[in-house]
């Protein structure tokens, strides 16, 4: 069984999320540079701790240095005495060929010597080893690995996993606290997870790597921070595929709880290291509220104001508030009042989408939507404007008002994106068959058929529609009639002489 996050309900912020970026960024990179070493490494890693113990065990008479013998005497506490002593027997299967070797000498001295090669092979590939020197290992720790361990995964589903949920809870947390605040917060989360993790396994030698400390932190303080957002999540088992929304006061708790069980369960027999999620979920919600009732946030939240130029439009940030205290009518009506004024209002616009959303009204966050595809449509911001159109269709609508339809349609035809808009200019004529666009959709619709695509019978069907049309067309009609010509053409069609 498997719960996805998908998104939650405030997706969009005032600015670039760049330190979220820079850490996703950071994390990817690192994996990159490192994972293929640590798989490298790991086999004779392996290797030279299971020839020590091996040579510990059958011949504990052995003088060893004391940092070997400091790493037996950990390994002898955390086995049961009878696992020990099965290393110790001669009746056991042979482990491998060194072992073979191993065992057929009898000599003392020669015996020392293997010890001796062992203890300095161990040395240098201790010396050498990533996740010995930046990994956090709780029965050896270093001040260094509990940070460096933060950007160390596992493999891709690790690291894919963590940074999806960093995107999820980070970015809305840096938009609220700021390029200082947050990644301070952050680094000191997942110092904090660390430790928490290492007060429970303190004898441990396994190392600890990955980023979900920190970011259980992120989730514990995303739920101070914004208690009523709705989150949504797909729930996977076997073929079964379920969707569905759950306020965070709901959610959040329930998978720490969910956590606490599994550490309490499974303790030291887990991959997965519960009680760093649980002591950086405990540390978020805590710093979070220390944030926010010492006015750092407050203090944060004027300085962004200030940067991107909000600090005259108080009416967004006042609905922005109002929305997150779960008062959607009063934030509506606050931003309806400030749009009303100020008809180009994008911010204004973001703020109502997102409040009828929460508020579950559907057909008003339509048109929060298609009015805002317009205004990026005006601002020449293709990616913007995509976006909102893809979320229009997604609510169920249908009918985007023509002249935005049509400029939209002509955005994906500059950027080369010739089927897509062929699929728009014909849904623009169908919503609109009535309208001057409509022609001018099937039109285009033509060209790129015919040019673009290569598909003349579809340019011909389109050129006959527009042919066809009740919208007055004597302005258009030569190019009508020269594309269905030359649609025939390529078509095949022989051409009809007139007598």
């Amino acid at each position: 069984m498997l719960l996805i996050p998908l998104r939650h309900e405030n997706m969009e912020g005032r600015r670039w999320p760049v330190v979220t970026f820079t850490l996703i960024a950071l994390n990817v990179l690192i994996f990159l540079g490192t994972h293929w070493k640590i798989e490298q490494q790991e086999p004779e890693r392996m290797e030279a701790r299971t020839h020590v113990l091996l040579m510990a065990a059958m011949h504990p008479e052995l003088n060893m240095p004391a940092a070997l013998e400091s790493f037996v005497d950990d390994v002898k506490r955390q086995i049961p005495e009878a696992s020990w002593k099965q290393l110790a027997s001669r009746n056991r299967a042979v482990a491998d060929a060194w072992e073979a070797r191993i065992r057929s000498i009898e000599d003392s001295g020669q015996l020392q010597t293997e010890m001796d090669t062992l203890a300095q092979s161990f040395s240098e590939v201790q010396k050498n080893s990533i996740l010995d020197n930046y990994a956090y290992i709780p029965a050896h720790p270093k001040l260094l690995a509990t940070l460096t361990c933060m950007f160390l995964h596992t493999g891709w589903l690790h690291l894919i996993g963590n940074m999806w949920f960093l995107w999820l809870a980070g970015f809305i947390l840096e938009d609220r606290w700021g390029r200082v605040i947050y990644p301070i917060f952050y680094l000191v989360a997942g110092f904090v997870a660390t430790l928490f993790h290492g007060m429970f396994y303190s004898s441990s030698l396994s190392p600890l790597l990955g980023a979900s400390g920190a970011i259980a932190a992120l989730m514990g303080a995303f739920l101070i921070r914004f208690p009523k957002l709705k989150i949504e999540m797909l729930w996977l088992l076997f073929i079964v595929r379920l969707r569905f929304k759950m306020e965070a006061y709901w959610l959040l708790p329930v998978w720490l709880l969910m956590e606490i069980s599994d550490g309490l369960v499974s303790f030291q027999a887990s991959g997965v290291a519960h009680w760093a999620h649980v002591g950086g979920f405990i540390f978020g919600a805590a710093g979070a509220l220390v944030i926010a009732r010492t006015g750092w946030e407050h203090q944060a939240n004027a300085v962004i104001e200030e940067k991107i130029g909000w600090s005259a439009d108080r009416a967004v940030v006042e609905g922005t508030e109002l929305m997150e205290q779960g008062k959607f009518d009063e934030g509506i009506a606050v931003v309806l009042k400030y749009v009303t004024a100020k008809r180009d209002a994008v911010d204004g616009y973001a703020i109502s989408r997102q409040l009828y959303w929460r508020k579950n009204d559907i057909p008003a966050y339509r048109d929060a939507t298609a009015r805002l595809c317009e205004l990026h449509v005006k601002a020449q911001d293709p990616e913007a404007a995509w976006q909102d159109f893809e979320e229009y269709t997604n609510a169920g609508g249908d009918r985007l008002p023509a002249e935005t339809w049509l400029e939209l349609c002509r955005m994906a035809e500059g950027r080369k994106e010739y089927e897509r808009a062929v699929a728009e200019y014909a849904g623009l004529a169908n919503a609109y068959p009535a309208e001057r666009q409509s022609i001018l959709a099937l039109l285009a619709a033509g060209r790129l058929a015919l040019k673009q695509l290569k598909r003349p019978a579809d340019a011909l069907g389109y050129y006959r529609a527009a042919n066809a049309s009740k919208v007055p067309h004597l302005d258009w009609e030569s190019n009508i009639q020269a594309g269905m010509k030359a649609a025939e053409q390529a078509e095949g069609i022989p051409a009809i002489s007139s007598v």
